[in-house]
């Protein structure tokens, strides 16, 4: 599935600043350096649609991207160890958990945590938001490419017994750098999106 059109649209500081088009909304939500932007570049096949930062924590707010004038993907801000204030962090929380709430257009999340480790605490609250505002969701196990392949499927059942996600929810190993799971990850949210707008 190629994607001929893919552009930045806003980035933006509060939920009111947000288009009303009534486009589908995809969520991207992770950790600070799971590879948010990666996910979407390779999705897209773009190298730089999504600006790549070696500082965790530089996504701020969120960042619209309008997909084949169909679509819209929302990178939303990184949680986890970003070296910011106390204060900054407790503004994105309450950022993205009203964004999950109260967001109409929201179709679904792309929750990603890192394949190598056992998922964060903050990995594990992010998904109970996710289960608690009823949101569908598939799970991109990043950084694939990190570990064997033998070894995929036991990280995935570790991510699966931390999170307890639905049993609907797959979790797909993710490479930014091999491109697997590329293919899955676009099929699901054209899928979720085409859910919301039909439902």
């Amino acid at each position: 599935m190629k994607i001929n059109n893919a552009e930045f649209m806003l980035g933006a500081a509060s939920i009111k600043q947000l288009p009303h088009g009534g486009l589908p909304e995809i969520a991207l939500a992770g950790r600070s350096n799971v590879g948010k932007s990666s996910l979407l570049n390779k999705s897209m096949g773009r190298k730089s649609l999504a600006r790549i930062s070696q500082t965790p924590g530089k996504t701020r707010e969120l960042n619209l991207y309008l997909i084949e004038k169909k679509l819209i993907i929302v990178d939303l801000p990184g949680y986890g160890f970003a070296k910011v204030p106390l204060k900054v962090k407790e503004k994105w929380g309450r950022l993205i958990e009203a964004y999950l709430h109260e967001r109409e257009e929201l179709a679904g999340i792309v929750h990603l945590v890192d394949i190598r480790h056992a998922p964060s605490k903050e990995d594990v609250q992010m998904h109970e938001w996710i289960k608690h505002f009823g949101l569908l969701s598939l799970i991109a196990a990043t950084k694939a490419d990190k570990i064997p392949r033998g070894r995929r499927q036991a990280a995935v059942s570790t991510i699966r017994k931390a999170l307890e996600p639905d049993d609907a929810t797959p979790i797909v190993p993710f490479s930014a750098v091999a491109g697997d799971g590329v293919k899955e990850v676009l099929s699901w949210m054209w899928e979720t999106a085409g859910s919301r707008q039909t439902g």
